[in-house]
């Protein structure tokens, strides 16, 4: 017998339950919610109604006719 190692002795009980630890198993969780829209979409499109705010005539003047 080497030296350092050991010796242990399997002992099955005579009463009760024997458990069994079985492999690892794939666990269900939550799905996650993600954004329909990133944030630097949704930054984009502030700015793009932004400019679109800017560009548009103020109200009370007549539209220039070409």
């Amino acid at each position: 017998m080497p030296e350092g190692k050991a010796v242990f002795r399997e002992v099955l009980p005579k009463q009760g339950q024997l458990s069994v630890e079985d492999a690892a198993a794939m666990v269900l969780c939550k799905p996650k919610v993600l954004p329909l829209k990133s944030v630097s979409l949704e930054k984009l499109e502030k700015l793009q109604r932004a400019a679109l705010e800017a560009a548009r005539p103020p109200e009370g003047t007549p539209p220039a006719r070409p």
